[in-house]
């Protein structure tokens, strides 16, 4: 859901929205008012929507290194340690954008063992601080919020039940 917005969006949605219900119901219900909004309106809104939230609103940029250490060479030695990272890993996204780029590190973030802690120092160091900084740039009634509020509840629900 957080990729641009592509003919299956609505069916991930409702995905997301049934693998949540039972363990995070309160995300469950957030991204069910997501699938809702994405159901009743069309394709190129639903780009319009996302593209203004994304792409145009550097509060929102969906770039978790970006939000945690601007446009500095610190970001650019992130993005290079993460690219190492995911090849140690055999990870490979196809996708073209950069390394820290939300979707990709969830991608990779779901590809290791959830007690490994490269996956815990990813949720608690960047994920989550970087979610509540984007979380701070939404404006009222953008349906993309409900969907980084529910990662941010999950991610948050996954560290507190993460072995010490």
């Amino acid at each position: 859901m957080l990729e641009y917005p592509s003919p299956g969006i609505r069916e991930k949605a409702s995905e997301c929205c049934h693998r949540l219900a039972i363990d995070y119901p309160e995300a469950s219900e957030k991204v069910r008012s997501f699938w809702k909004f994405a159901d009743s309106t069309p394709a190129s809104l639903l780009e319009e929507i996302y593209t203004g939230t994304f792409d145009l609103n550097p509060v929102c940029f969906p770039y978790p290194g970006y939000h945690l250490f601007g446009e500095s060479y610190k970001r650019g030695e992130f993005l290079a340690k993460l690219k190492q990272k995911y090849r140690e890993c055999g990870f490979t996204e196809e996708s073209s954008e950069l390394a820290d780029h939300l979707t990709v590190l969830l991608g990779f973030i779901a590809s290791i063992p959830p007690e490994d802690i490269l996956a815990q120092e990813l949720i608690e160091d960047c994920l989550v601080p970087a979610l509540h900084k984007m979380n701070e740039g939404f404006k009222e009634g953008n349906p993309y919020a409900e969907v980084l509020q529910a990662l941010l509840g999950v991610l948050e629900g996954m560290r507190q039940t993460a072995p010490v």
